[in-house]
C-alpha cells in the first residue's frame, strides 16, 4: 500500500465537504476520484498532498515515497523556454552525464591506484546512469512534449508567453518526466486534444508508479483506472472496475436500495391501516392489540429514500417546427488565415435528424467552420445554404448571447416568459445552478458557470438545428448524462464540435473529422471510427480531392473495394434511418386513431349504436394488429 486515506473530515464554515472518507491505494493501482461539482474531489487531492489540513483523520504516505500532484490550473512562473523547462526535471541525470564525461577525460591521464579508483567510480556511476535510462533521457523529453501536443518549433518558446492552457500542459509534461511513486493528476485532459489524450492513456496505463485521477472524461477513466472512488454527500464508496463497471454496480445498489425503501414504506403503510382499523373496533383487546403493532412500528429503523438523479431535471428538447430534409448544404468551401490554410474545397450534406460530431487536433479549424455556419466569420470561397424551414440555435464558448447585467434566473425567464419558476429552477438544476446561485449575476460567473447557462438557454430556443462548441465542456458527469439523453432524443438535426469521446459515442450518428486540410465521413459513433480511421485516413490524405459525402477511390482493387463498402454502408444507412422514420410516423397515426376510438366508444351515441359500435370495434383490432407488426419493425430497425 502506498497510500492510505483514514477517517477525513473537511468542512468550510458550516459546510461539511468530506466526512470520514476512507480508502487506500497500492502499489501501481490506477485510480478514480468521481462526483459531481463540489463534492470536494480537488479538496481531496489537496489534503492527500498536504496543502490543506484535514479538520480531522489522516493522508498517510509509505515511507521514502515521492509524490507528484498536477492542479487544474497551473500557472508557471518562468523565463525559461519549454525544452529548458523539462531539462530541469532531468537535471540530476544531465550531471551525472556530465560527470561521466569528466572522468573518460581524467582517465586518460590517470595512471595506477589513482586510474583504479577513477575507473571503480566510473563503472558505478555508469551502471547508475543506465538504470535510471540516462541515455534516453533526450529522447524522454521530446517525447513526452510532441505526446503532448507540442511541436519542435514550440521547444524554443518562452514558458511565460504561453495561454494558460500550454502551461498547465507543460507542468504535465514535467510531471510526467520526474516519474514520482504516486502522480495525482486534477482534470488533466482539460487542455489536450484527442490524439494527445489517447498519449496520456498509454502512458498512465503502463506507468510503474500508481496513479490517481480527477476527471469527468468517462472514455478516459474507462482506459486508465480499475478502481473508482466515488463522493457523494460527502461520504466515500468504492468501487472496483473501470468507470461503466462503476456505473452498473452504482445503478443496480441503487436499485436494491430503493426497492428496500419502497417495501419498507408499503409495510409501514400497511401496518398503519391494521391499527387505525383495530382501533375502529373500539374492543378491550383491539385496542391492545393495536398500541402493541404500534410499539413495533416505532422500533423499526426506517430507511432513507436513495438519493436519485432527479428526474425532473430531465431535458426534453422538442422543436415547435420540422425542416426540410436537406438542413446544410456546403460547396467548394475553403478558409485561411493569412498564410494558415484551415480547410479548402470542403462538401458536405447534413440531413434532417442527424448528430454529426466534428473532431480533430486543436488548431485544425473546427470552430471557425461552426462560426462561418452561423456567418460569424466570412469564407474565402464556397457556398453554405440553410435548408426550407431551418432554424439554428448557436452555442459558442464565448457567450455572446448573454446579458451581462441580468441575474442567471432574469436571463431565463425574460427568454421564456411563459416558463413557471418550478420549470426555470428544475431547468437551471439540472445545469448545476440551485438554491441561491439562481440570483447570481451573469457578470460575475466563470466561463464555465456561462457555458453552462447559454447551454441552458440554447435548450429551451424554437431552433431545428443545433450547432454546438464543446457543449460537455465544465459539466460534471451527471449533467452530461442529462445532456445526452436529451440529443439522443432529440428530433431536430444537432451539429457539435466536441473531445469527449464517450460523449460523442452515445450522441453521435456520423463523425466528422478535420485532418490534412479537409473532412473524412465516418458514419457511425466513436467505436466506429477508431474502427475505420486508419484506413480511411490513408484513402483520403493520399487522393487529390475529397469531398465530405465520399473517399475517392485509389488504383488499386482492394481500396476501390473499400471506397465501395463504405458507400453502400451509407446507403444501407440513410436507409434504414428513413424506414424507421416512416415506421415511427405510422406509429404515430394509428396510435393517434386508437385513442380517437377510444374517445367515440365512450359517447352515448356510439354505445347505443350497435352496428356503428361493431364497427369501431374492428377498426380498433385492425389497428392493434398493425400496431403489433409496427412495433416488430421498429424494434428491429432500431437495433
Amino acid at each position: 500500500m502506498i497510500l492510505s486515506c483514514s477517517h477525513i473530515n473537511k468542512a468550510f464554515g458550516a459546510e461539511e465537504i468530506l466526512s470520514d472518507v476512507s480508502f487506500h491505494i497500492e502499489d501501481q493501482e490506477k485510480a478514480a476520484i468521481v462526483g459531481v461539482n463540489g463534492a470536494g474531489k480537488s479538496t481531496l487531492l489537496k489534503i492527500i498532498i498536504g496543502e490543506l489540513a484535514p479538520d480531522s483523520g489522516e493522508a498517510i504516505l509509505a515511507k521514502s515515497r515521492s509524490i507528484g500532484y498536477l492542479a487544474q490550473h497551473e500557472d508557471l512562473d518562468s523565463g525559461r523556454t519549454i525544452y529548458e523547462e523539462l531539462k530541469a526535471v532531468k537535471r540530476p541525470i544531465i550531471e551525472m552525464e556530465q560527470q561521466i564525461r569528466d572522468l573518460e577525460q581524467k582517465m586518460k591521464d590517470t595512471s595506477g591506484q589513482a586510474l583504479e579508483e577513477t575507473l571503480a567510480l566510473y563503472d558505478q556511476l555508469n551502471h547508475t546512469f543506465e538504470l535510471q535510462n540516462g541515455y534516453a533521457w533526450r529522447s524522454e523529453i521530446t517525447g513526452v512534449l510532441k505526446g503532448l501536443g507540442f511541436t519542435e518549433e514550440d521547444f524554443d518558446k518562452q514558458v511565460s508567453t504561453l495561454s494558460g492552457g500550454q502551461k498547465t500542459r507543460v507542468s504535465l509534461s514535467k510531471l510526467l518526466l520526474s516519474k514520482p511513486d504516486i502522480i495525482l493528476l486534477d482534470e488533466p485532459t482539460n487542455h489536450l486534444d484527442m490524439e494527445s489524450i489517447s498519449w496520456l492513456e498509454n502512458w498512465l496505463r503502463g506507468y510503474a508508479g500508481a496513479v490517481v485521477i480527477v476527471a469527468h472524461d468517462r472514455y478516459f477513466l474507462n482506459r486508465v483506472v480499475t478502481k473508482i472512488i466515488e463522493l457523494e454527500n460527502g461520504h466515500s464508496t468504492v468501487y472496483l472496475g473501470d468507470y461503466t463497471a462503476y456505473s452498473e454496480k452504482k445503478a443496480m445498489i441503487r436499485a436494491a436500495q430503493m426497492r428496500a425503501y419502497l417495501n419498507q414504506q408499503q409495510e409501514i403503510r400497511h401496518q398503519e391501516e391494521v391499527i387505525t382499523k383495530l382501533r375502529s373496533f373500539n374492543r378491550e383487546k383491539s385496542i391492545k392489540r393495536a398500541e402493541s403493532r404500534e410499539k413495533a412500528l416505532a422500533r423499526v429503523n426506517v430507511l432513507e429514500k436513495p438519493v436519485e438523479r432527479n428526474d425532473e431535471m430531465r431535458i426534453r428538447l422538442e422543436p415547435n417546427i420540422v425542416s426540410g430534409n436537406d438542413v446544410l448544404t456546403i460547396r467548394g468551401l475553403a478558409k485561411s488565415f493569412g498564410a494558415q490554410m484551415l480547410f479548402s474545397d470542403i462538401d458536405m450534406d447534413i440531413k434532417r435528424g442527424e448528430r454529426v460530431a466534428i473532431i480533430g487536433n486543436n488548431g485544425t479549424g473546427k470552430t471557425t467552420l461552426l462560426k462561418l455556419i452561423n456567418g460569424l466569420l466570412p469564407a474565402d470561397t464556397g457556398t453554405i445554404t440553410l435548408g426550407a424551414k431551418v432554424y439554428p440555435g448557436y452555442y459558442d464558448q464565448e457567450h455572446h448571447v448573454l446579458h451581462m447585467e441580468k441575474t442567471i434566473f432574469e436571463e431565463i425567464q425574460d427568454a421564456y416568459p411563459d416558463m413557471n419558476n418550478t420549470r426555470i429552477r428544475n431547468l437551471l438544476a439540472a445545469f448545476l445552478f440551485t438554491g441561491d446561485d439562481v440570483f447570481k449575476r451573469i457578470s460575475d460567473l466563470s466561463g464555465g458557470e456561462r457555458g453552462r447557462v447559454s447551454l441552458a438557454r440554447l435548450m429551451l430556443s424554437e431552433a431545428n438545428f443545433l450547432i454546438l462548441d464543446e457543449p460537455t465542456n465544465h459539466l460534471d458527469i451527471v449533467s452530461k448524462e442529462i445532456l445526452e439523453d436529451a440529443l439522443r432524443d432529440y428530433t431536430g438535426t444537432v451539429l457539435y464540435v466536441s473531445h469527449d469521446r464517450y460523449f460523442i459515442n452515445r450522441t453521435a450518428t456520423r463523425i466528422l473529422e478535420l485532418t490534412g486540410h479537409t473532412f473524412i465521413n465516418y458514419i457511425g459513433n466513436y467505436d466506429y471510427y477508431l474502427e475505420k480511421k486508419e484506413l480511411l485516413t490513408r484513402l483520403t490524405v493520399s487522393a487529390p480531392a475529397v469531398s465530405t459525402g465520399s473517399v475517392d477511390a485509389a488504383s488499386d482493387s482492394g481500396t476501390k473495394q473499400d471506397w465501395k463498402n463504405q458507400k453502400e454502408e451509407q446507403a444501407r444507412t440513410r436507409k434504414r434511418q428513413n424506414d424507421l422514420k416512416k415506421t415511427e410516423d405510422a406509429i404515430s397515426r394509428l396510435e393517434e386513431r386508437d385513442a380517437e376510438i377510444d374517445g367515440l366508444l365512450m359517447e352515448e351515441s356510439v354505445y347505443t349504436d350497435v352496428a356503428r359500435l361493431m364497427e369501431l370495434n374492428q377498426e380498433k383490432e385492425s389497428i392493434q394488429k398493425q400496431l403489433e407488426e409496427l412495433y416488430a419493425k421498429w424494434e428491429e430497425l432500431a437495433e
